[in-house]
């Protein structure tokens, strides 16, 4: 549905209404931050370690609460939930990875055209406020910035390819005084803070948003040196925010847990070959949503997967007590459950256990690159994430479900 203003004597409107939902449009600059991979404790160890001393001051006066991400617990439907205000069942983005059942091909839902609905960021902009979007992957970009009216987007990961013409910004690197980091690195994450603080002190920008990789989360554990050097590194830049004047939201599009045994073996269930043995060969078809090009991170392996197979209810049977499987649902069971579209979805939902990860085939997974023990996310294990502000928040009624999607509704319309 397309968004709607109220308007104020200067130019821009007093609010918006955006997917069904109102907004109060800022007088000062905003940032909305989504840090991948953000299982809560992973900045409770940070501070209880005090190395997060900015983040420690914030709280004193702002908000520390905990919300839930939407369901599949994967990069692209959150994000694009946070940016909608609005569940999948609204935007269209159920997973990082579908097959299109028109054409039978395994595609990345990468592209505007799989978006159903407008951004939050493209409606701002399109009511005369300045917006940026930095993301680290390069496969969110388009997703974030479809829609954005003379705005700045650019990815860190291609942040040398960036212009004036297509990112709003010419020599990014430059801009922001990095050199451009390696895809699989922690700087990565850092080249998007970096450009937030650079974006709002050459005061280039109303409203912010910067997402993150989980490249850290993926491999350190919280409470470990490798996690808590990055919280620190983040709260320097917290606190760089907070110094300019923003007022600012930080959430997660997911959390994060180890998926092994108690010696450190990752504990796969793989799909397709229970599904070949019940149903015959070619019977049934398993997607993996968490499915990118960053292979190194995962795996390919979460704790979602989709079965599309016109024998659902044999499929269900030959899955649901495989060891692993926390929950088999048919496709309109998810998809209310889960608030996701139906059409962009398998006929069989399989969520893995908190400890475990889904797999299709053996031979289809390369896990010579885990260099560690496996970590990933993916299903309800992994849905609370923090949502901290640096403003204190109006009280909210009792029963309220937090969702990370209402980190600029409550930033906008209940921050002080």
């Amino acid at each position: 549905m397309p968004a709607t203003s109220t308007h104020r004597p200067d130019s821009r409107p007093a609010t918006l209404t955006v997917n069904g939902r109102s907004y109060r449009v800022p007088n000062g600059p905003v940032v909305v931050l989504c840090i991948d991979g953000c299982e809560p404790d992973y900045i409770t160890q940070a501070l209880l370690a005090g190395l997060m001393p900015q983040l420690q001051r914030i709280l004193q006066t702002g908000s520390s609460l905990v919300a839930d991400a939407v369901m599949p617990t994967f990069t692209n439907p959150n994000n694009l939930s946070i940016v909608t205000g609005a569940p999948p069942a609204v935007h269209g983005i159920a997973g990082n990875y579908f097959l299109d059942r028109e054409t039978g091909r395994e595609v990345m839902m990468n592209e505007p055209e799989y978006l159903r609905a407008p951004t939050l960021l493209a409606a701002f902009s399109d009511a005369g406020l300045r917006v940026a979007v930095v993301t680290a992957k390069d496969k969110l970009r388009r997703l974030l910035g479809h829609g954005l009216r003379g705005g700045i987007c650019f990815s860190a990961e291609k942040a040398d390819q960036a212009t004036r013409a297509d990112g709003g910004l010419d020599d990014a690197l430059g801009f922001v005084g990095l050199p451009l980091p390696s895809v699989y690195s922690a700087a990565l994450s850092e080249f998007v803070f970096a450009a937030g603080v650079a974006l709002l002190r050459a005061g280039q920008a109303d409203m912010i948003y910067l997402s993150t990789t989980d490249y850290i989360q993926h491999k350190c554990a919280p409470g470990t040196a490798g996690a808590n050097a990055f919280y620190a590194m983040l709260d320097r830049y917290l606190g760089e925010l907070d110094a300019l004047g923003a007022r600012f939201a930080l959430t997660a599009d997911h959390g994060m847990n180890a998926k092994t045994d108690a010696a450190g073996k990752p504990r796969i269930t793989y799909l397709q070959p229970a599904l070949d043995a019940a149903l015959g060969q070619g019977a049934a078809r398993v997607i993996l949503p968490i499915t990118d090009p960053y292979v190194v991170h995962h795996g390919a392996l979460g704790s979602f997967a989709a079965i599309y197979t016109d024998r659902a209810a044999d499929a269900m049977a030959a899955v649901r007590e495989l060891p692993g499987v926390e929950l088999v649902l048919t496709q309109q069971q998810a998809a209310a459950r889960f608030e996701l579209p139906p059409d962009r979805i398998g006929d069989v939902i399989v969520v893995g256990e908190r400890l475990g990860v889904l797999g299709t085939a053996p031979e289809r997974h390369d896990l010579s690159a885990l260099d560690l023990p496996l970590r990933s996310h993916g299903g309800l294990s992994e849905q609370q994430v923090p949502l901290l502000f640096n403003r204190r928040i109006a009280a909210q009624p009792a029963g309220r479900r937090l969702r990370n999607f209402d980190a600029f509704e409550l930033l906008l319309n209940h921050a002080d």
